[in-house]
C-alpha cells in the first residue's frame, strides 16, 4: 500500500477509533437474551456482478465448510482455486496448485477445469492436449489432502474405449453410482460437439461404452457455427430429480448460451431415450442487461443449504469473443410444477441479495475458546462484530476478543434461551485477520461471527447516485452522492437478529467545501428518519457519522437520501443499541 494511501485510511480510522471503542448487547446486561426471531441468517446485504475481477471462464465452483472454491481457465497452462468467504472472489485466496510437466499429451490448452468433492476427496477433472486442439483429452487430479488448496497429483487420463476428443469432463453422482459425462467428438474431425455419459467404477475410472446424449440440432446450439456445440456441462439435483445443463452454440459468440437435458424420474441415465432436452436455451444473452455469451455454468449452494446458485461466464460486449469473460451468479428458483426459473441474466447494475447464510463464520466446533481464520478486510479499519453465543449458566460470561493476537475488546454475554447475540468493534488489519474469542471460566460457547459492514457500492443506487470504483475505499469502490432532493442509496437486505433500536454508522467523504448533510431512513417509515452533517475535509478523507434507528427483526431497506452537497460514501456498518 502506498504512503499516501496509508495516511488517508489511518485518518478515517483514527476518527472512529476517538469516538471509543464500545459494546453492545441486544439485552441490559443481568437480562435473557431471547432469539425472538423465527430465522435469522445472517445479516444479509447485497453484491454485485461480476465475481472477480480477473477473468474467469468456464467457473466451477463448490461450496464446504464455510468456503466457496472456484476453479476456472486460467490462461490454459495451469490449475489455479481461489478459495473465498462469500461467493463474491474479489477477496479471494488464489493459489496454483499444479503445473503439468512439459513435453507431454497433457502440457498445452488446459481447459474448463472442474473441482468436485466425491466419496471424500476432493478430484480437479480438466481437458488438455500437446498443443494440437485434435488430441484434446479428459484427465483428473486427486488431493494429496483434505485441503483443496493443498497439493494434487496426476492420475491419467479418464478414457472411454473410443479415446476420441473429449473436454469439459465432471463427474455425476446418482443412487450412489457414478457417471462420467463430457463433451466430445463422434470421430476425428471437428464438425460437431455432443453430450456423451458413461459409467464409472471409481472417480478415476470409466468402466462402460460412452452413450450419446445429445447432439446439437437445434438452431440456437448451431448459431455462430460449424462446428456445432455442447459443450461446458454440470449437474443439477432437485426434488429428486436430475438435470444436465449445458452450453450450446459457438463460445466465441454473444449467442452462446444454456440448454438442458432432464432424467426421467428413476431410470437408467445410460439410454438415451430417457433424456430430454428443452427445445429452447434456459438462458440467453440480454442486449438490454448488457450481458453476451453467458455460459459454462456450475451449481452450488447458498451456505446454509435453502437455496441453489448458478455461477456462469458471460461478457459485456458481442465483440468479445473468448475475452473478458467473467463469472456471475443468481439465485435459482423453481414453480410449482418444479420447472427452472432462472429468468435473465443481471446487469452489472442489480444489486443482489447475498446467498441465505453468507457473511456467518461458524466455529467447527463452537466452544467457549475459538479462532477464526481468513477474515477478510480491503483496508485497515475499525467494523463491528456481530457475536452468536449460548449462555445457559444462569449468570452474565465475560469474553475477550483478540484480532491477530492482539486483545481488541471484552464483551459481555448476558444469559441467553438459545442463540444470544452481541455487538462490538474490533480493528482490522488489510488483508486476511484471525480473530479469536474466549469466555472466562470456559462456560458457554461461541457459534459464530459476522462482520455487519454493507459496501456502499454493491447497493442500489438510485437517481442521486453513481457507484464508482476506489482504491481507498473499504470494499472496491463508493458511491457519489449528487446534491438535491431524491433517493441516492439504497441498502436492501439488511437482516438483523431482533428488533430494537441500532446505531447506523456512515463512513463518507465531502470535499465540497461546505458541511453536507444526508439523510437516512429505514424504507417503511413513511419519510421519518435523522440526518447527519459530514464536515467538509479531504478528497478521500472517509468520516464516520451515525444516527440510532429502529430496526424491525428480520430484512430492513435503509435509504440514503436529499444531500446538500456532493458526498461520497464508502459502506454502513450497524450495531445493536437497545429495545
Amino acid at each position: 500500500m502506498n504512503s499516501k494511501r496509508w495516511l488517508v485510511i489511518s485518518a478515517a480510522v483514527l476518527l472512529v477509533i476517538a469516538a471509543g471503542i464500545g459494546v453492545w448487547t441486544l439485552k441490559d446486561q443481568g437480562q435473557e437474551v431471547q432469539d425472538n426471531t423465527a430465522v435469522y441468517n445472517g445479516h444479509g446485504g447485497t453484491f454485485k456482478n461480476t465475481l472477480a475481477e480477473i477473468d474467469t471462464p468456464d467457473p466451477a465452483v463448490v461450496y464446504k465448510d464455510g468456503y466457496y472454491y472456484m476453479t476456472f481457465t486460467h490462461n490454459g497452462a495451469d490449475v489455479m482455486v481461489i478459495k473465498s468467504r462469500t461467493i463474491d472472489f474479489k477477496q479471494a485466496e488464489r493459489k496454483t496448485v499444479w503445473y503439468p510437466d512439459m513435453g507431454t499429451n497433457y502440457s498445452a490448452e488446459l481447459w474448463a477445469p472442474e473441482i468436485q468433492f466425491i466419496q471424500g476427496k476432493w478430484y480437479i477433472y480438466f481437458a488438455a492436449d500437446d498443443g494440437l486442439n485434435e488430441n484434446h483429452r479428459m484427465f483428473v487430479l486427486e488431493a494429496d489432502t483434505d485441503d483443496p488448496m493443498g497439493s494434487y497429483t496426476f492420475k491419467g487420463q479418464v478414457k472411454d474405449d473410443s479415446n476420441k476428443w473429449a473436454i469439459d469432463g465432471l463427474v455425476m453422482e446418482l443412487d450412489n453410482k457414478l457417471y462420467f459425462v463430457w463433451s466430445g467428438w463422434e470421430g476425428d474431425i471437428n464438425v460437431q460437439q455432443n453430450t456423451y455419459i458413461a459409467p464409472m467404477s471409481d472417480p478415476l475410472t470409466i468402466s462402460g461404452p460412452r452413450v450419446l446424449l445429445s447432439e446439437p440440432d437445434l438452431e440456437w446450439e448451431k448459431a455462430g457455427g460449424p462446428p456445432y456445440i455442447n459443450e461446458g456441462h454440470s449437474i443439477l439435483h432437485h426434488n429428486g430429480q436430475v438435470h444436465i445443463v449445458y452450453s450450446g452454440a459457438g463460445s466465441w459468440t454473444p449467442f452462446y448460451s444454456l440448454g438442458m437435458l432432464s432424467l426421467k424420474e428413476g431410470t437408467d441415465p445410460l439410454v438415451a431415450s430417457n433424456w430430454t432436452k428443452a427445445e429452447q436455451p434456459i438462458l440467453k444473452m440480454d442486449e438490454e442487461a448488457g450481458v453476451y455469451g453467458p455460459g459454462h455454468n456450475s451449481f452450488v449452494s447458498s451456505p446454509d443449504g435453502t437455496e441453489q446458485w448458478i455461477v456462469y461466464h458471460a461478457t459485456t460486449a458481442p465483440t468479445d469473443g473468448w475475452g473478458n469473460r467473467k463469472a456471475r451468479a443468481q439465485k435459482l428458483t423453481w414453480d410449482a410444477e418444479g420447472k427452472l426459473q432462472i429468468g435473465k441474466p443481471l446487469s452489472l447494475d442489480t444489486a443482489i441479495e447475498v446467498p441465505s447464510g453468507m457473511g456467518v463464520f461458524k466455529a467447527e466446533p463452537a466452544a467457549a475458546d475459538v479462532t477464526f481464520h481468513l477474515i477478510p478486510s480491503n483496508v485497515h479499519t475499525t467494523a463491528p462484530l456481530l457475536i452468536h453465543y449460548q449462555n445457559e449458566t444462569g449468570e452474565m460470561l465475560q469474553a475477550k476478543v483478540s484480532v491477530n493476537g492482539e486483545q481488541a475488546s471484552e464483551v459481555t454475554l448476558p444469559k441467553s434461551s438459545g442463540i444470544g447475540y452481541a455487538y462490538t468493534d474490533i480493528p482490522l488489519a488489510a488483508g486476511m485477520n484471525e480473530i479469536s474469542i474466549s469466555i472466562d471460566g470456559g462456560q458457554g460457547t461461541i457459534e459464530a461471527i459476522e462482520i455487519p459492514r454493507y459496501e456502499a457500492e454493491v447497493a442500489s443506487a438510485g437517481p442521486q447516485g453513481t457507484a464508482e470504483e476506489n482504491l481507498f475505499a473499504s470494499g472496491t469502490g463508493k458511491v457519489v452522492i449528487a446534491p438535491g432532493e431524491g433517493e441516492a442509496v439504497r441498502f436492501e437486505n439488511i437482516q438483523v437478529p431482533v428488533s430494537g433500536k441500532y446505531e447506523i454508522r456512515v463512513a463518507a467523504a465531502n470535499s465540497s467545501g461546505n458541511d453536507a448533510e444526508l439523510h437516512i431512513r429505514v424504507e417503511d417509515s413513511k419519510g421519518k428518519g435523522d440526518r447527519v452533517i459530514f464536515p467538509s475535509g479531504k478528497r478521500n478523507n472517509y468520516q464516520t457519522q451515525s444516527v440510532t434507528l429502529q430496526l424491525k427483526a428480520g430484512k430492513n431497506a435503509l435509504i440514503l437520501e436529499n444531500a446538500t452537497e456532493e458526498v461520497h460514501v464508502d459502506y454502513m456498518d450497524i450495531l445493536r443499541v437497545s429495545n
